[in-house]
Formats: structure tokens, C-alpha cells, sequence
């Protein structure tokens, strides 16, 4: 717990795990950073994100909880000092990603509400002012650590730190790439969906309350329950068939139906502010038809046969086939998502998602899959896939050749963090700090107490 991690991980640790804890009535300030304080009832909350993730009791947590609150005040004030900013539809950006994954998790915005015991709106509106002063935090340690880059020499002497019998265990890894392909519906199979609304747009008009109607035909998971109410967005939020006509209505217009990549919407303004727009929006989302799903497997066997017969390189068939725009550019190369510092597409095996591992898992390196049905999380549709197995490297002692790119990431890491411990040292000298007694005997906030004058 001494170690000092980032800002970023303490706020997604703020968001994501817990209900927002009510603040007693009676309160204390544990800790000033100059003119910066520390609530008890702050601290608390902190605690129980911790024992709600499973962990168990441990009054120790709350010096690491609170020397890492500590850590974020004195970026802010430094922030403040340099005129650094966060723009609002940053924050808004942070609140949107931070929710939708906690909807996923919760397995929908109904479970999430319960949870919380409160409105979706509601809770980012309470967790709002926390993200915000996070994301200023993390942009001025950025600021701090932007020019900290590590040579190779200092790679191999990081290595060089580790006895040669203490070296980590590094286990299986994998290189995979995807062509996804997901089922194009003709105009004349989409043509219904568009009906449908058309038909509740043109109630619309006529006098209906839209929000029933959202709560009541709507197919987004994310708003369907709140009216269709997605709060203000900015022109950055959206895909851009949305943005376009959020921005171009005025406040009460209501657009005519019209298609994105997850369907038929409609979208009304509520409300212009700026540079933002108050909007709410209904979904349709067209469904596979059987024909639809048999065209996309003959056009997954054309592809397969050509990459088999080496007609077509992988890399190039996923610029031209695939329809996964995060991977369709990278070769159809896989990222490991639990490291996008790193944007590595060496993934541990047990971080593959079931289904992959189960279709990689008997291939040879440079092997490609024969066309395997696929759900798509984000539309919920039956689809399409081919892989390909890149390479493949067995469990293994670390070795600097074959795991240079870890061991450089954790050497820049430690240089980091030296940096960032020493700005926090100079910053301490000039900066009025004063913790509360209960809490100066913690080993992790020892160097932030002052030391009393002997007598």
C-alpha cells in the first residue's frame, strides 16, 4: 500500500464499485492540503468501496485510502496554480464510459438503479464533481511525467534489478487476430423497423408524451427507463448521423426517423445550451432475418477460402471485410484491453474471452478459423467471425529478449514514479498540510506529517 498509484485507477475505483455512501451528520476534517480539506465521512466512503469489493476489514486501508486523497488534493492545487482545466464534455465523456460499464456489469440500467437506489441521472450528477477534480488530477500528473521516457540501458538495468532465481513466471500468451462480419439487412428487410417509427414518431405529433412512449418502445438499454433522456451531450458524444441532427433541431423540434449503426432513432431537443444539447431519443433496432444471417456465412466461406488458398493476406482481408473498426486497421489484430497504455496484442490466455480461447485453443500459429457464429455484445445480433493465430508464446521464466516491451513499461513506471515522489517532496516544503492525529502513525502518511519540534 506505500506505493503511490495513479489517479486514474483511484477515481475508476471511486466510480465504479459502490452506491454513493449517505455522510453521517456528525463530520470531521481529517486532512488539509492549503485550501484543500478531507472529510471523514469522504474517507469512509472510500472504505466501503473496499469492503464492497470483497475485501476484508482492514482499518489499515484508510491510511492508503487517505494518502491517495492527499495525492489528488495537492495535484488540484498545483492544477489550479498552473491554469489547468478540464473541459465539461471531458467530464461528461468520463461519466458516460464510467456508466455504461457499470450498466454492463450490473447487467442493465434497471439492476444499476436498484443498486444505487436512485436514478441513473441522479447518481452522475452526485459523482460529478469527484470525477471532475480526478480528471484534473491525472492531467497535471501528466504534465508532471510528460517528458520521462526510459533508454534502453535503463530497461536492462531494471532488469538487472531482479536475482536471476526471482525472475516472474510469465504465463501463456497469444497474437490473435478477427475479420468480424456482421448480417447486412436489405432496405426492403429494414423497411418494418422503419415503420414501426415512423408510426410512433407520427404519435408524437399527434399529442402523445414522448417519454411514455420511449419507456415503452425504445430499445436502448441505456435510456429507455429514464424517457429516453440522455441529459445534455455535446457534438463529441454521439456516432454522427445523431450528432448531426441533435444539433441541428431547435429546442422542442423532433427529427424524422433516421439510421445509425444501431438502428432506427428519433431524437427531440428539450434543450439548447451552447455548444450542448438537452436531448431524448426512441430506438428501433432492425433483428437478423435468416436470409440476412446465410448471406453473411457465403461471404465468410468466400473469404475463408481465400485466405486459405493465400489469395488474400489476413491483414489486408480485415482492412477490406471486417466490420470491427477498433481492429479492421491493426492487421484484425486484438488488443489486450487490460493494458491500452501498452497497446500490446500479446493477451494472456486467461484473459481471452471463452469463446475465442475455444476456437484458438487446437489451432497451430498461423493457423485461420473456418467462419464461427458470434454474438455481438454491443448490438446484441448473431454474426460472424474468422481468426487467425499469429503466435503463440508458451509459459515461460522472464527473459529481457523475449519480454522486453514488459519489463520497458514497468522501468517507466518506476521512473514515474520517482519523478512524481519527487515533485511530491518539493511540493510538501511549500505546501500546508496537517493530518489529523488518529491518523499520524500510518506508516503511508508518516511523510506527509509534520514533524513536531522536540523539546
Amino acid at each position: 500500500m506505500k506505493k503511490i498509484l495513479s489517479i486514474a485507477s483511484m477515481l475508476m475505483c471511486l466510480f465504479l464499485n459502490v452506491k454513493a455512501q449517505p455522510k453521517p451528520n456528525l463530520d470531521k476534517v481529517v486532512a488539509v492540503v492549503g485550501s484543500n480539506i478531507i472529510l471523514l465521512s469522504d474517507l469512509n466512503q472510500q472504505y466501503a468501496i473496499y469492503l464492497n469489493q470483497g475485501n476484508p476489514a482492514d482499518p489499515r486501508a484508510k491510511c492508503y485510502f487517505l494518502q491517495q486523497m492527499l495525492v489528488q488534493k495537492l495535484l488540484k492545487q498545483q492544477a489550479e496554480i498552473d491554469s489547468i482545466v478540464v473541459e465539461e464534455n471531458q467530464v461528461d465523456d468520463e461519466l458516460d464510459k464510467r456508466m455504461r460499464y457499470q450498466i454492463n456489469r450490473m447487467g442493465g440500467q434497471e439492476n444499476l438503479e436498484r443498486f444505487l437506489q436512485k436514478s441513473v441521472l441522479q447518481y452522475k450528477d452526485e459523482m460529478r464533481p469527484d470525477v471532475k477534480e480526478g480528471l484534473i488530477a491525472q492531467k497535471m500528473q501528466a504534465k508532471i511525467t510528460e517528458h520521462t521516457n526510459v533508454t534502453p540501458l535503463e530497461v536492462k538495468k531494471y532488469f538487472d534489478t531482479y536475482p536471476k532465481d526471482s525472475l516472474p513466471d510469465i504465463g501463456a500468451e497469444v497474437e490473435v487476430g478477427e475479420i468480424v462480419l456482421q448480417p447486412k439487412l436489405t432496405k426492403a428487410e429494414k423497411q418494418k423497423y422503419y415503420d414501426k417509427l415512423e408510426a410512433i414518431r407520427l404519435r408524437v405529433k399527434s399529442g402523445e408524451d414522448f417519454g411514455f412512449l420511449a419507456r415503452t418502445y425504445s430499445e436502448d438499454p441505456g435510456s429507455a427507463s429514464e424517457g429516453g433522456d440522455y441529459g445534455f451531450i455535446d457534438r463529441q458524444t454521439m456516432v454522427k448521423e445523431f450528432t448531426a441532427w441533435a444539433f441541428k433541431l431547435k429546442a422542442g423540434e423532433m427529427s424524422p426517423v433516421f439510421e445509425t449503426e444501431y438502428g432506427y432513432h428519433i431524437v427531440q431537443v428539450i434543450e439548447r445550451r451552447g455548444e450542448q444539447a438537452h436531448v431524448r431519443h426512441i430506438l428501433i433496432r432492425p433483428q437478423n432475418t435468416p436470409q440476412s444471417l446465410e448471406r453473411t456465412k457465403l461471404k465468410a466461406d468466400s473469404i475463408y477460402n481465400n485466405l486459405i488458398d493465400k489469395k488474400l493476406p489476413f491483414a489486408t482481408a480485415a482492412s477490406l471485410y471486417s466490420d470491427n473498426k477498433e481492429t479492421q486497421y491493426n492487421g484484425g489484430m486484438m488488443l489486450y484491453a487490460d493494458n491500452q497504455t501498452a497497446r500490446t496484442t500479446f493477451v494472456p490466455v486467461e484473459k481471452l474471452d471463452p469463446a475465442v480461447f475455444v476456437v484458438i485453443d487446437t489451432m497451430k500459429v498461423g493457423g485461420i478459423s473456418k467462419p464461427v457464429v458470434f454474438n455481438d455484445q454491443k448490438t446484441g445480433k448473431e454474426g460472424y467471425k474468422i481468426f487467425f493465430l499469429k503466435s503463440k508464446i508458451p509459459p515461460h521464466k522472464a527473459s529481457l529478449e523475449q519480454d522486453y516491451p514488459k519489463f520497458k513499461e514497468k522501468a517507466q513506471q518506476e521512473k514515474e514514479s520517482k519523478v512524481m515522489s519527487e515533485w511530491f517532496e518539493k511540493r510538501k516544503e511549500t505546501t500546508y498540510i496537517r493530518v489529523d492525529e488518529e491518523f499520524e502513525t500510518c506508516d503511508e502518511l508518516k511523510l506527509w506529517v509534520k514533524k513536531k519540534d522536540s523539546k
